[in-house]
């Protein structure tokens, strides 16, 4: 497999900013990490792996970035108003410099699909739904997309507009609805057992539909936990079965 660790200090952040790329060839699949976790998180507890005989056929190439989320929602020293902030900056990081980054790399314009577990799970369905003049698509694997649950009661503008289970029952613009809905990628999925969250993914199921985007809400059994073995599985089957 062929495997590529890039950087580049982030004018937006302020601060070096890694990504691993692995492949050659295909759709571009843009990475989320989980939680506080890092560039290499699905390399560590075997994602990639499952997914090598995708990324050797040339079908995915994959962009794996760096979270801040330790620098905003999940840093309980900070005040919520410079996480909103800090939520913000990374947000541009990833349109205005992750997202050309891998059109070069790709050597042209290339389809985009964003992908994460957990918060990394919101991060790619909140990217696709904020931006998709840019992105293609999401996988969107045991999320959860109210992102009030990770601000512990605070809310402003910027929390407002990065949840989707918030701005999307009220997104009326026409071109922006025109886009999403001409996505033949939108998928949720979770399991339903321990730690588990399935409810959010049939919420925003509800909401997508009410909106006419297509979409497709997967949940899978009561035995299948918020855990890595199941992320191992659930993203080669979308790949293989759905691309």
């Amino acid at each position: 497999m062929h495997r590529e660790i890039h950087h580049w200090h982030s004018p937006r952040l302020d601060k070096n900013m890694e990504v691993a790329v692995y492949g050659h060839n295909g759709f571009a699949l843009l990475m989320f990490p989980t939680a506080a976790a890092d560039y290499l998180e699905y390399e560590r507890f075997g994602v990639i792996e499952a997914m090598a005989p995708f990324i050797d056929a040339g079908k995915v190439k994959i962009f794996s970035i760096n979270s801040i989320n330790n620098e905003s929602w999940l840093n309980p020293r900070m005040h919520p108003r410079h996480k909103a902030i800090r939520h913000q900056q990374f947000n541009g990081y990833v349109s205005e410099e992750v997202v050309p980054f891998i059109h070069t790399h790709c050597r042209g314009h290339t389809s985009i699909i964003t992908t994460g577990a957990s918060f990394g799970a919101l991060h790619g369905a909140n990217t696709l739904f904020r931006r998709p003049d840019l992105i293609d698509g999401c996988i969107a694997m045991s999320g959860c997309y109210d992102l009030k649950d990770y601000t512990d009661g605070y809310w402003d503008e910027d929390v407002y507009f990065n949840s989707p289970i918030d701005y999307l029952p009220n997104l009326n613009d026409a071109h922006q609805l025109d886009l999403l809905r001409a996505k033949k990628h939108i998928h949720f999925v979770s399991g339903q057992g321990n730690y588990e969250k399935p409810s959010s993914s049939e919420d925003i199921g509800r909401i997508l539909a009410s909106k006419g985007i297509p979409h497709e809400i997967d949940l899978w059994g009561a035995d299948v936990n918020h855990d890595w073995p199941w992320w191992r599985k659930m993203l080669p089957h979308y790949l293989g079965g759905k691309f």
